[in-house]
């Protein structure tokens, strides 16, 4: 892989970085802060996903996450949102294509040669990372809207790898939402039993134990009732007594000022987990 850009940020430096993904079939960039640049030192690593029509520079401009990542002397890595290039399958709408690879393997034409990126996210990405950069092993993973969901449907369906997982304005049931409900049908066909691999609420009916969660959603979000609908999670989590903490923020909205306002907490609360 190859670094193309430094900046030093709290006594860290905010990286990105290039490289060839062989499950994205593409060339992919994602950032890494980390927090210092002490020799011989290792740290925990947070994952953090984008969401539509993001890459890897809208979280690491616009979070303020930098300054809580040297606090609590954690990297954080922040991916792209789908594949990219000239090559890869695309759509006139911000929902599908490129931008909005929703975290998960397509099965269907065009979008199977490159959209594989559950693969990416839970294996080449972190095998990447931990062989070049100073990561320690222990893994958190938190995002927002679309990678909100991708955070909760990856941490759980692989709660041995991640210690926590948390979410700003998740999409919590995909496969009963216009958003879900579009995305599963071009990248996985029609076949329902499919998409409940990839649904949060299937996953949160099945698991018996989670590892611990932490949603935030803005009482203001103008997707809250038809796109993301946490009652929905908070029912599932409740009656399964997973352990979880939701908040409804009174006033917030989906934007990057509602993610600026609470990612120290969300930063903090992972450094909890990752270092015990």
């Amino acid at each position: 892989m190859e670094r193309i850009e430094r900046h030093a940020c709290f006594g860290g430096w905010q990286d990105v970085y290039q490289h060839h993904s062989v499950a994205l079939n593409c060339t992919m960039k994602f950032a890494a802060y980390l927090p210092s640049d002490v020799i011989d030192k290792q740290y925990p690593v947070i994952y953090w996903l984008s969401g539509l029509t993001c890459n890897e520079q809208n979280f690491i401009t616009k979070a303020g996450a930098q300054q809580f990542a040297a606090e609590h002397g954690v990297i954080i890595i922040a991916p792209d949102t789908s594949p990219r290039g000239e090559q890869v399958a695309d759509d006139d709408a911000y929902d599908l294509g490129q931008g909005a690879g929703f975290y998960l393997n397509a099965l269907m034409a065009p979008w199977r040669d490159h959209y594989n990126m559950y693969d990416y996210i839970v294996d080449e990405l972190p095998t990447l990372v931990e062989a070049h950069l100073p990561a320690n092993g222990k893994r958190a993973i938190f995002g927002h809207s679309m990678g909100g969901y991708g955070a909760l449907m990856i941490g759980l369906r692989n709660s041995e790898r991640y210690c926590s997982i948390s979410a700003f304005a998740p999409i919590v049931a995909p496969t009963q939402v216009p958003w879900g409900q579009k995305a599963f049908s071009a990248y996985l066909g029609e076949d329902k039993s499919l998409w409940a691999r990839y649904d949060t609420i299937s996953l949160l009916n099945e698991i018996q134990v989670t590892p611990p969660m932490l949603v935030d959603i803005g009482t203001h979000d103008p997707f809250y009732h038809d796109q993301l609908k946490p009652e929905l999670f908070a029912e599932v989590c409740q009656r399964k007594c997973h352990d979880f903490t939701l908040n409804l923020r009174e006033g917030y909205d989906h934007s990057y000022y509602f993610i600026a306002s609470f990612i120290g907490e969300h930063i903090a609360f992972h450094a909890r987990y990752l270092k015990n």
